[in-house]
C-alpha cells in the first residue's frame, strides 16, 4: 500500500512537471510579449520616436521584467522559485503571482463546490431511480434528461438560463456585486447560481449515466438476490449492497470530471465576470502576463492531479476487496 501511494505520488509530480514545462515553452513561443503590448498601448506617445528609441525602450522593459534572459536561465529560475515556494511578480499587478491567486481562488472554489454539490444531488437520486425501475417511462424520461445535458455545452445552458432568469426578474445577472457567500449570501447566490447549475447539470448527467449502468450490473449479482430472498427491505438492499458497490466506476469518472469542470469554469467565470482563477488566467494569457499564467497553471494542474490521486486511494475505502493490483488496473 505504501509503495503504491509513493509510486502514484511520484507519477503525479512527473505529470505536473510535464504540463508546466509545456506551458513554459508555449508562452515563450507565442508571438508578442508583455513589453511589446505595453509599448503598443503607448503608440501615440511613441509615434514621434525613432525605431532605435523604441527598441531601447523595449529592451529596458524586458530587462525589468526578466524576459530578456536566456531561455534556460528563465526555466531554471522558474523551477527554483517553485521549489522555494515562491512566485515571480505579476507583470500587470506588480506583486507575487501567488498573491493574485489567493485573491481569486475563493471564487473558483465556491463555483466548483456549488457545481459539484448540484452534480451529486442530481446524480444520486436520478441514477438510483433510473436503475431501480429500468426501461419504464420514468427511466426513459430521466435518460432523456441526462442525454440533453450531456449534449448541451455548459456555456450554452448558462446563457439560456441567465437570459430566462433576467427576463422574468428571477435574478439580476450582471448587476450583483462580486461577493462570496460568507460575505454577502444573497448577492453571491445570484452571481454564482446560474454558472453553478450549468456546470453541475453537465457533470451530474454524466455521473447519473455511470451510476445507472453500475447499479444495473450490481442488481444482477447473486448476493443481491440472496439479500432480497432473506427478506431485507428494498431500500436496505439498495443502500447497503447495491449503491456502495456501484460507486467505484462513478468515483473513477468523477476524478476526470473534476478536470472537465475546472476547464468549463474558465469559460463560465469569463461569461459571468466572476473574478476567479479561470477569468484571471484568460486575461493573463491575452496580455502575456507569464508569472500569473504559470502560477495559475501550477495550482490548477496540481489540484486536478492530486484530486485524481485521492480518487484512486478512495477505492480502498469504498470496497475493501480492492487490492493494489486491482487499483492499478
Amino acid at each position: 500500500m505504501t509503495e503504491y501511494v509513493i509510486r502514484r505520488f511520484l507519477l503525479a509530480l512527473v505529470t505536473i512537471w510535464i504540463v508546466l514545462t509545456f506551458v513554459f515553452f508555449v508562452l515563450r513561443v507565442l508571438p508578442g510579449d508583455y513589453a511589446e503590448r505595453q509599448l503598443a498601448n503607448q503608440f501615440f506617445a511613441m509615434a514621434a520616436r525613432t525605431e532605435e528609441q523604441r527598441e531601447e525602450q523595449l529592451a529596458l522593459a524586458r530587462a525589468r521584467l526578466g524576459t530578456d534572459k536566456a531561455l534556460y536561465e528563465q526555466y531554471a529560475r522558474f523551477w527554483w522559485d517553485i521549489l522555494r515556494g515562491r512566485s515571480q511578480d505579476s507583470f500587470q499587478y506588480n506583486r507575487p503571482a501567488f498573491s493574485v491567486a489567493a485573491d481569486s481562488l475563493p471564487y473558483t472554489l465556491q463555483l466548483g463546490v456549488m457545481s459539484l454539490i448540484i452534480a451529486v444531488l442530481l446524480a444520486l437520486p436520478v441514477g438510483t431511480l433510473s436503475a431501480v425501475r429500468p426501461d419504464g417511462f420514468l427511466d426513459a424520461g430521466l435518460r432523456t434528461f441526462a442525454i440533453f445535458f450531456l449534449a448541451a455545452p455548459a456555456f450554452l445552458t448558462a446563457a439560456i438560463a441567465s437570459a430566462y432568469a433576467v427576463k422574468h426578474g428571477v435574478l439580476t445577472i450582471g448587476v450583483t456585486s462580486q461577493s462570496l457567500f460568507w460575505e454577502d449570501p444573497w448577492p453571491s447566490f445570484q452571481l454564482f447560481i446560474v454558472p453553478a447549475l450549468a456546470g453541475g447539470l453537465a457533470v451530474g448527467a454524466i455521473l447519473m449515466r455511470f451510476l445507472r449502468s453500475g447499479m444495473l450490473e450490481v442488481l444482477r449479482q447473486d448476493y443481491v438476490r440472496t439479500a432480497r430472498a432473506k427478506g431485507l427491505a428494498g431500500s436496505v438492499v439498495i443502500a447497503r449492497h447495491v449503491l456502495r458497490n456501484a460507486l467505484i466506476p462513478v468515483v473513477t469518472i468523477l476524478g476526470f470530471l473534476i478536470a472537465a469542470l475546472v476547464a468549463g469554469n474558465v469559460v463560465l467565470e469569463s461569461m459571468f465576470a466572476i473574478p476567479g482563477m479561470g477569468n484571471e488566467i484568460l486575461v493573463a494569457i491575452r496580455i502575456r502576463d507569464i508569472p500569473v499564467t504559470q502560477t495559475f497553471t501550477l495550482l490548477l494542474v496540481g489540484a486536478v492531479v492530486f484530486v485524481n490521486l485521492l480518487v484512486d486511494l478512495s477505492y480502498f475505502l469504498i470496497d475493501p476487496r480492492v487490492t493494489v493490483s486491482g487499483a492499478d488496473a
